[in-house]
């Protein structure tokens, strides 16, 4: 992938399965069974801070992680969705998209917190592929993923 700087892993690899892409930015999927539709919305060129990118830019990346919380929400039905932009171990601009339920592992902490109870929950199945679908039709078929 090979993007901006080689030291760091967002630059050197897409950061999980990609659903959707455009030339400013990537939407992958985060492998976790606790948190089927976990995604992260990437900023291709390797920059720290939000503050980095010009105000355009910034719109444009807000305007992504908006769609994917929406498609998110229609297509897994949580009972609350997290946004986060941490990049304290990752100092790459991305936003996580985290959809969670009264009943997840963590809940009411952050998915990172204490985790509150064991198992795994039975939610919505959805592939990849459609996902991928539905961010399409809500953000324009660019460079669609896999």
């Amino acid at each position: 992938m090979e993007i901006g700087s080689p030291s760091c892993e967002l630059c050197a690899q897409p950061g999980g399965a990609i659903l959707w892409q455009s030339a400013a930015c990537r939407v992958i999927r985060v492998d976790d069974p606790h948190y089927p539709g976990f995604c992260r919305v990437i900023w291709n060129e390797h920059v720290r801070e939000m503050t980095d990118l010009d105000p355009a830019a910034r719109i444009k990346l807000m305007q992504v992680v908006f769609a994917v919380e929406a498609v998110v929400r229609q297509l897994f039905s949580p009972h609350k969705i997290n946004l986060a932009s941490f990049g304290n171990m990752v100092p790459h601009v991305h936003w996580h998209i985290i959809p969670r339920w009264q009943d997840d592992r963590h809940f009411p902490e952050p998915v990172w917190g204490k985790v509150q109870r064991e198992g795994v929950v039975a939610r919505a199945v959805v592939s990849n592929e459609e996902l991928a679908t539905a961010l399409g039709l809500a953000l324009g078929n660019n460079e669609q993923g896999q």
